[in-house]
């Protein structure tokens, strides 16, 4: 875990929705226990715990008693459409802001945009 990316309990959590988002963690499917976090990353189980259970308030876990935490159906729609909304705050703002400082229309921002992809 890394101590500059914030709490390690959202650091847990941050895990798992990227793992969502990204198909390695299927809906419906098991998440990773609550030990295996802890033995994994080398912390306390009642961090990793924190981790997971705000996942379950969140509505991206769900609990089944005596087995463990599942990705709830619609978690992953659920997560990119969260992550959408703040993109802008997260990405765009600070962009925009730096090109102001340095005189970069948001034209030509957008030009640079479509270059980079076409280059990719």
């Amino acid at each position: 875990m890394n101590e500059d990316a914030g709490p390690i309990f959202r650091q847990v959590a941050d895990e798992i929705e990227n793992a969502i988002v990204d198909g390695s963690l299927a809906e419906e499917t098991q998440a990773p226990s609550t030990n295996e976090l802890a033995a994994f990353h080398r912390i306390n189980p009642a961090t990793a715990a924190k981790g997971l259970n705000q996942l379950v308030a969140d509505g991206v876990l769900y609990k089944r008693r005596g087995v463990g935490m599942f990705v709830a159906t619609g978690a992953r729609e659920q997560l990119l459409k969260r992550r959408r909304s703040e993109f802008a705050d997260q990405y765009l703002r600070p962009l925009m802001a730096e090109a102001h400082k340095l005189g970069i229309s948001g034209r030509e921002i957008a030009t640079m945009i479509t270059r980079w992809e076409e280059s990719r």
